[in-house]
């Protein structure tokens, strides 16, 4: 018996070495610029932001973030830490979309959403309601006092 384990261990570690041993799936979740949801190349060394999976251009040396077992049937083909459902189940967007300050998704739910949980302003943009259907909740900074309203209280005017 002890033979039959020494068998045993020796095959596995063979097996192992020659990579015919089934691996754990590849992690690819990372974090790119801006720490937001990104996709990590074949070579460990290399994160895209999520947007760029899919997008018709290798973004990976080894084109492996526009492969069809990926990109066959989106958004179901994404891993989910890629994809960022909207309130309305039609509508999906890319994960490192959600909480930029645009309204990705048509109906705010990437920015003011509960599913989407994003923190007040950043303090480069003003908070108020757009009147513009680009914003949700906040509008960039530099578009106060631009002569235009954007905010439905004119405050991106008067007070920004």
């Amino acid at each position: 018996s002890a033979v039959a384990l020494l068998i045993l261990a020796a095959t596995v570690g063979l097996a192992v070495a020659l990579g015919l041993w089934p691996r754990a799936p590849v992690t690819r979740f990372c974090a790119a610029s801006n720490n937001r949801t990104g996709f990590l190349c074949d070579d460990r060394a290399t994160c895209i932001p999520a947007s760029q999976v899919c997008d018709r251009a290798s973004n990976c040396r080894n084109g492996e973030d526009e492969q069809e077992q990926l990109c066959g049937d989106l958004p179901h083909s994404l891993p989910g830490y890629l994809v960022f459902r909207c309130s309305n189940p039609k509508y999906w967007v890319y994960a490192d979309k959600r909480c930029d300050g645009m309204n990705d998704c048509g109906d705010c739910s990437d920015e003011m959403g509960s599913s989407a949980a994003c923190p007040l302003c950043r303090s480069d943009w003003w908070s108020c309601s757009p009147v513009l259907y680009e914003y949700c909740s906040c509008i960039p900074r530099r578009l106060c006092r631009d002569g235009i309203q954007h905010c439905l209280d004119w405050s991106d005017e008067y007070v920004c």
